[in-house]
């Protein structure tokens, strides 16, 4: 008897993987939580951990009110997904305890353990680094549009702006008492718009030395200027984190910056009650690409600038940092033009979360990684 050979080769069998859940949930990327009814949490995984700062030993089996603030809408978000027993989601939200700094994430709380669920599973995506990078672009070629208008207007303006304004003074020799009001008024419109040009001059410089700098140095310059000035009705709020390094950066640039934001902030907040919060954190793992290399900046360091101000218009969300968008009567428009042209110039980033009696203006920069750089350079992590 012949015992024919089977065409398919025998096959191995299949060797069961046991996979840990809690490993996959460990493995995630973004920070995920697990909570019950009474706001306990019963599992946090490791991206959770660095987002909150704070170990498994110090999380687990604590409410999660020791995380985020009480009136938090990751909390309404649980109760609607524990009532409904459906997933619920809700973009833009900013978390912010003085244990970490600023985060905007899109938040999802997922129901699990039965009907009734009994837990709900907590899901955080930070979105607003991304966003906030690509709107980075977007300033700075409105920054450049701004530059090439200036040098033009400079050249042609300027120059006929001083023979109208030396004709006028002429003039004014031999008017009519009655006419020297009609010239005077001719003269100061004239330095009105040669001051604005020279305002938007101010875009086409950006050459300049940078070093370390203690951002807390600049931001403490900022706060005694505007305490002694334009915010002496205003109480700020310090929240600092003593062990940042350095910024990457220029002292004077970087005062001008934050100047403008507190100015602006200290405009926005009410007569009674006024107050501005600057605040410092480190964040780990952002960065952004350089053009035309394989490199990338780091931006770990994010300083935040809050007002109890009524809010920013929704209609300018998009084109609050175009140059000649404000939302001030006499305003020019330039003045968050510049900042958002020289944080750029810096290699860092800016953005902003807005609703009634709470406007953030977020700042992230690179910090000293141990040389001095000259105008133009970034420091650049391949």
């Amino acid at each position: 008897m012949v015992t024919l050979a089977s065409s398919h080769p025998r096959r191995r069998p299949r060797r069961r993987v046991h996979v840990d859940p809690n490993g996959i949930l460990n493995a995630l990327p973004d920070p995920v939580l697990v909570v019950d009814g009474e706001g306990l949490v019963h599992f946090v995984n490791f991206e959770a951990q660095q987002f909150f700062e704070a170990g498994e030993a110090t999380i687990i089996n604590r409410p999660l009110t020791e995380l985020l603030p009480p009136d938090s809408p990751v909390f309404s978000l649980i109760d609607q997904a524990f009532a409904q027993a459906s997933s619920r989601s809700e973009y833009g939200i900013t978390l912010e305890t003085p244990r970490f700094g600023p985060h905007q994430v899109k938040a999802t709380a997922a129901p699990m353990g039965g009907d009734p669920p009994r837990l709900v599973l907590v899901t955080l995506n930070e979105v607003s680094v991304a966003r906030r990078i690509d709107n980075q672009l977007t300033h700075r070629n409105a920054a450049r549009s701004v530059t090439a208008m200036a040098r033009m207007l400079a050249h042609e303006v300027k120059n006929p702006l001083s023979g109208i304004r030396g004709a006028a003074q002429l003039l004014e020799q031999t008017a009519a008492e009655g006419d020297h009001e009609l010239t005077r008024l001719i003269c100061d419109e004239a330095d009105r718009i040669v001051s604005l040009l020279e305002r938007m001059e101010v875009f086409s410089h950006n050459q300049f030395e940078r070093a370390p700098v203690n951002i807390h140095s600049v931001l403490d310059r900022v706060r005694r200027v505007a305490e002694n000035g334009f915010a002496s009705h205003v109480r700020f709020a310090i929240n600092f984190d003593p062990s940042l390094p350095p910024v990457l950066g220029n002292f004077d640039q970087l005062v001008q910056v934050f100047l403008n934001l507190v100015k602006n902030a200290a405009e926005a907040v009410p007569a009674d009650n006024a107050e501005i919060a600057l605040s410092t954190a480190y964040q780990r793992g952002v960065s952004m690409s350089v053009p035309g290399t394989a490199g990338r900046v780091n931006l770990p360091l994010v300083v935040s600038v809050r007002d109890n101000g009524e809010g920013i218009p929704e209609d300018l969300n998009d084109h609050l940092f175009d140059p000649f968008v404000t939302t001030k009567k006499d305003g020019s428009g330039l003045g968050l033009a510049l900042v958002a042209k020289i944080v750029g110039d810096h290699g860092g980033v800016i953005g902003f979360e807005s609703r009634p009696k709470r406007t953030v203006f977020n700042v992230q920069l690179p910090v000293y990684a141990g040389r001095s750089l000259g105008p133009g350079d970034l420091e650049v992590v391949e």
